[in-house]
């Protein structure tokens, strides 16, 4: 995630430079000293377009068609703006943004009467905590950590017990298979591709590739893309499919996953159980998974631990008295059994620059036979020079076992974690709640612990994190401030419209039901105080330009303070002035953000090469940026109002209680 703000911090730092230095300079070459903009010569422009007319007609003929839809774009944009968009800026500016600023002077003017600042500041503060309170305490949204994305692609794990031959697991795969053709025979015309994979290389997403696995399979089910899917909702398919194979092929885990957001992450329920005896800790994660399961929350696949514990094991024992009667050694001995199972090289074969090792070992009739391997002689000379021979069987005793494939530390403490996926459509937040809720009279002994890891896990450290970022940025941008204003109150006066900006941002995920995706929704949020702190930052300072003029009219010295009737004369004017680079800030920033809140595609390359834009409305990236592109959007439309109406009340209320502390004479109105 880094790299976002590693991005907005380049781009602004160009359009640092570029305001600094090169807008003047393009400002003198270009902008004539007209007063009033001359409407477009339309023999000038006709003139022009017929120009224009020759070469993309050729190109036409020649069916270069780039080219030629080229300058087709480039003569309707100027017949457009010519005939309708030059009259329509002409209206905007002239009489729109006019009435605009009558109304809002109206507004203001009110809004800085009498108690009206006070009631305005109260009013906006208990909007914050009523928005605050309905879109959590009402609607109740869901917390994730990464937008809830459609999938692309969906991985279906199957695990058959371990010590599953290969054959046996393919025969298990296949009939698991026809069942998933089954499933998805509704949905076949959006369904691009079937990969299935058994024993080598099945590992899931984001995991590392390692070992046979040959009681392991997968299935892997890919997706055209969004446009062609024709409205149908992948999230469906995944969701009949998870419900389908809950618990329906006894001794066999079915595992159902789809391609994530965002960078890895554990499981949506996993808990970690921690303590010294395994045995104790295998007891325990026993008794912890039969109480979640006996009280049935929806919404969980499978529980499961992250090792096995019924990996069989074949233990050979030698009898190291009897080997030593025979003189043999405990290395002859494995030497033999590995040699018999694994093979020993006994040469190579060299072709070209390549070698290639032969190995020698039993056939595989004979190493998968148990009896066969253990009666098999070793021959040797002992020590006299005597040729030996000695039956494996008889110098050692052979023992079956369970046993463990791994035992896993995590800070030096042994832990065993129990996980599972959750079936698309529930939330993983509400249904740890739900655990945490099952589990809280199950007690452990003293050196034994229960964390809830994974993802709720990753939430945690994400809301820490955006935490301490949201209160770097605001302490660096308070430290800022204060030493640009010289002043305490006109920083707070910024920072707190920042915090009430969140008002719109509440409010519009309420009104349209949104969830709260932490991570996206958050770095929404400082984006947001960016743009807020940039307004509000340009009305305080004309305000106190403005009051810094009228000093100077009225021959008040600089460091004295201005009668509170003419403040508010030079807070008016102030934000009546800056209406306009306000609201174009906001109306530009929200309808480019609109784009990529909705997902607008257009493919621009066969729209001028074949005249087909492929436009289409959504996609795969729309579940990651829109949550953060809509909390912009909600937070921006409320903060200009916030900042036209609100920040002067505050800033008024603020020279107000100055007056009153210093020089009450001055609080003539």
């Amino acid at each position: 995630m880094k790299l976002l703000p590693i991005t907005l911090m380049i781009v602004l730092s160009s359009s640092l430079l570029n305001a600094l230095v090169f807008t003047p300079v393009l400002s003198k070459i270009l902008i004539k000293r007209k007063e009033v903009i001359k409407k477009p010569d339309n023999k000038k422009i006709l003139i022009r377009v017929a120009i224009m007319l020759v070469p993309m007609s050729i190109f036409y003929v020649l069916h270069k068609l780039t080219p030629a839809n080229l300058l087709a774009s480039i003569i309707i944009a100027l017949l457009l703006y010519t005939f309708i968009l030059f009259d329509l800026s002409k209206w905007f500016q002239e009489k729109f943004l006019v009435w605009l600023e009558d109304i809002y002077k109206k507004f203001i003017k009110f809004s800085l009467t009498g108690k009206n600042p006070v009631i305005l500041l109260l009013g906006v503060i208990l909007l914050l905590f009523a928005t605050t309170g309905f879109y959590f305490g009402v609607r109740k949204p869901r917390l994730t950590l990464f937008p809830n994305n459609q999938p692309k692609d969906i991985n279906i794990y199957i695990d058959l017990p371990v010590g599953s031959s290969l054959n046996y697991t393919d025969s298990v795969v296949r009939m698991i298979v026809k069942d998933i053709d089954k499933q998805l025979e509704p949905y076949r015309d959006i369904i691009e591709s079937e990969l299935v994979n058994v024993g080598s290389g099945v590992h899931k997403e984001r995991q590392p590739n390692v070992g046979k696995n040959y009681n392991k399979g997968q299935v892997t089910i890919n997706f055209v893309d969004f446009q062609y899917r024709h409205g149908v909702q992948t999230s469906d398919v995944l969701a009949n499919l998870s419900e389908y194979f809950k618990n329906r092929y006894p001794g066999i885990t079915v595992t159902i996953e789809k391609n994530k957001m965002g960078p890895p992450t554990g499981k949506p329920v996993q808990l970690e159980l921690k303590g010294d005896d395994f045995d104790k800790l295998i007891a325990y994660s026993d008794s912890i998974i039969t109480i979640i399961e006996n009280a049935q929350i929806p919404g969980i696949e499978h529980l499961g631990l992250d090792i096995e514990t019924n990996n069989p094991e074949l233990i050979i024992t030698v009898d190291k008295d009897k080997a030593g009667r025979f003189g043999l050694t405990t290395g002859q001995i494995a030497s033999a059994l590995r040699t018999s199972i694994y093979g020993t090289e006994a040469s190579k074969y060299k072709t070209g620059d390549d070698e290639i090792p032969i190995m020698i070992r039993y056939s595989k009739i004979y190493r998968n036979n148990l009896n066969t391997v253990l009666n098999q002689n070793i021959s040797f000379r002992n020590k006299r020079g005597k040729l030996v021979t000695v039956p494996v069987a008889a110098v050692t005793t052979v023992k079956m076992n369970n046993s463990f494939d791994a035992i896993k530390h995590i800070d030096t403490k042994r832990t065993i974690t129990i996980s599972s996926n959750v079936i698309e459509g529930y939330n993983a937040n509400e249904i740890n709640k739900l655990i945490k809720s099952e589990l809280v009279n199950f007690k452990l002994p003293e050196g034994y612990s229960i964390d809830f890891a994974g993802e709720q896990e990753d939430m945690k450290k994400s809301r820490n994190f955006l935490s301490l970022a949201m209160m770097i940025a605001i302490t660096l941008i308070m430290v800022i401030l204060v030493t640009q204003f010289n002043s305490i109150i006109k920083p707070l006066i910024i920072l707190a419209s920042v915090l009430l900006s969140t008002i719109g941002v509440f409010g519009g995920l309420a009104t349209f039901d949104m969830d709260f995706v932490m991570m996206m929704t958050g770095i929404g949020i400082i984006s947001l105080a960016g743009v807020v702190v940039n307004n509000a930052i340009v009305l305080i300072d004309y305000i106190d330009y403005l009051k810094l003029q009228r000093k100077q009219e009225l021959g008040i010295e600089e460091d004295e303070n201005l009668p509170i009737s003419e403040a508010i004369v030079c807070i008016e004017e102030a934000g009546r002035t800056r209406l306009r680079p306000v609201l174009l800030t906001a109306i530009t920033t929200i309808l480019g953000l609109i784009t990529l809140a909705i997902g607008l595609n257009m493919n621009f390359a066969t729209l001028y090469s074949q005249l087909d834009p492929q436009m289409y409305v959504g996609g795969d990236s729309v579940a990651f940026w829109g949550p953060m592109s809509w909390t912009v959007i909600f937070g921006l439309s409320f903060a200009t109002f916030m900042t036209l109406i609100v920040v002067p009340a505050m800033y008024l209320i603020g020279n107000r209680l100055k007056l009153l502390l210093t020089d009450r004479k001055k609080l003539d109105i």
